[in-house]
């Protein structure tokens, strides 16, 4: 069971999906506003959040752009639009999936259990816990990551990216390898969107494509995580 805050202005989708994902004993506050959102964020804890793009006050990516300021919570965008730039859009700015208007409320309440699973997983007795290498600190058990000392604040697709990475590096990974390892993410959305989802990683780590101490650039091919551990 997962605490979720639904951003949605439309009255009667919101109370649909509301009372659908509660029949799986979910927990969903409503929000109409954007403002009543940022309240509900501010008192509450939330497992993940639920954003539409069309919403009065501000749209939907403002209000991803805020949340991201101070908050790395799942984030799922609806939007009508479709529009594949849209999707790219949210991707940059940290959401974690999308899921086009009009969906059927069994496939949202699947895209959340697929975030919550990943963001929740425990370590697995023959994984590594604990990552270090120029000063950067990756605990897979509590799924954390420091450089220089400094949270990176990853989102969750962001962290799982990282991990990827770390549990391949020396290896070349092409970007189906990248889409592949990373399941439950829409992909024919990010697919297009990897290099932009590396690219955002890159600047959290301080990383130079051209002088990589970290994700190195591998023409023709994709990307590759450098270096050894500590």
């Amino acid at each position: 069971m997962a605490r979720l805050l639904l951003i949605e202005d439309d009255v009667k989708l919101g109370e649909l999906v509301k009372t659908y994902l509660e029949k799986y004993e979910h927990t969903v506050d409503h929000s109409l506003r954007p403002s009543s959102g940022f309240e509900n964020l501010n008192k509450n804890q939330y497992d993940l959040i639920i954003l539409d793009i069309m919403l009065p006050e501000m749209d939907g990516f403002q209000v991803l752009k805020e949340v991201r300021k101070t908050n790395t919570i799942p984030i799922i965008m609806l939007t009508a639009r479709g529009e594949v730039s849209d999707r790219i859009v949210g991707l940059e700015l940290g959401a974690d999936d999308y899921l086009p208007k009009p969906f059927e409320p069994r496939e949202l309440l699947a895209r959340i259990e697929s975030i919550l699973r990943r963001s929740h997983t425990p370590i697995q007795a023959n994984e590594e816990e604990h990552f270090s290498m120029n000063e950067l600190e990756v605990n897979f058990l509590r799924r954390e990551a420091f450089f220089k000392e400094e949270n990176l604040d990853l989102t969750t697709m962001e962290f799982e990216l990282l991990s990827l990475f770390i549990k391949n590096r020396g290896k070349a990974l092409s970007r189906d390898d990248i889409m592949n390892g990373l399941q439950g993410i829409d992909s024919n959305v990010f697919s297009r969107s990897i290099d932009i989802s590396v690219s955002r990683l890159r600047q959290k780590l301080g990383d130079d494509s051209k002088e990589a101490k970290f994700i190195k650039t591998i023409w023709g091919k994709g990307y590759m995580f450098i270096g050894a551990d500590n």
